[in-house]
């Protein structure tokens, strides 16, 4: 089942393929094929200025399995809100999830409409467990919360996943209430992770680059991204450069200018 898909000519008037999208952009940065001219040229745009950028998509990845491997495993988390999905990949949240617990619950949220055709893909998950996809914007929090609860049962933990997802909210839209808006909704023992490129000369600079091709992003400090666990206790290490939290035997844990971190919910 699939929320919001909304009709095929409602898709195509939506997909805007003369402008860069986020969801394909990091596609293209993971080597995918579900991207148009326009995103991969506000890719190499970036790219050129720094090339880390890669780097970045791919230690968002390997975090987001990390997660999800901690919360179905040792937090003992069955239920998931993975917001700012992207196009699927290897290791989604579901399958992280649904092979540690195949009775794992997802919902996954995007306002791309090419992941909107791929919702099928992301929806073939565990026979014991249940998946869906919510066709909906951050920004929306309410109307997210709605439709997640079609699928998620509110009393018990959830985990919000925020992967790469608040760098595209600017400050004027209030991200911390959009934050607050969705962990107050959740019952106590859930978790809020979040993971982030944070702001650096460098990073600056290939963002100015990143909005000159109509890719707006916005990069804040450590400090920023740590306090929208606010109220949250922080599961050790607490907010780090992605490679150290929790890495996997062999992994390289050299500093990266992207930021994680996982709360829980009393």
């Amino acid at each position: 089942m699939t929320s919001g898909s909304g009709s095929g000519s409602d898709l195509q008037g939506r997909l805007k393929t003369d402008r860069p999208h986020s969801a394909r952009i990091w596609n293209y940065l993971l080597d995918g094929k579900d991207n148009f001219a326009a995103d991969r040229n506000a890719a190499d745009s970036v790219i050129s200025e720094l090339p880390e950028i890669v780097d970045f998509a791919r230690a968002g990845r390997r975090f987001l399995a990390r997660a999800v491997e901690y919360l179905a495993g040792e937090a003992g988390v069955r239920q998931f809100l993975d917001l700012g999905t992207g196009l699927p990949t290897a290791d989604n949240t579901h399958e992280v999830a649904q092979r540690i617990a195949p009775e794992s619950r997802i919902v996954y949220v995007d306002n791309d409409p090419l992941v909107l055709v791929h919702a099928r893909a992301l929806l073939t998950g565990s026979p014991h467990g249940a998946t869906d996809y919510v066709d909906a914007d951050i920004r929306e929090p309410d109307k997210i919360l709605r439709a997640a609860r079609a699928t998620l049962d509110f009393t018990q933990p959830i985990a919000v996943m925020m992967i790469g997802i608040l760098g595209h909210v600017p400050d004027e839209a209030d991200p911390a209430g959009i934050v607050r808006t969705i962990v107050d909704a959740l019952p106590s023992g859930s978790y809020l992770a979040i993971n982030d490129s944070i702001t650096t000369p460098l990073n600056d600079g290939a963002i100015e680059t990143a909005k000159s091709e109509g890719w707006d992003y916005h990069l804040r400090t450590p400090a920023q991204i740590t306090a929208f666990f606010d109220g949250l206790e922080l599961v050790e290490p607490g907010v780090v450069s992605n490679p150290r939290w929790r890495p996997a035997p062999g992994d390289d844990e050299t500093e990266l200018a992207v930021y994680c971190g996982i709360g829980r919910k009393h």
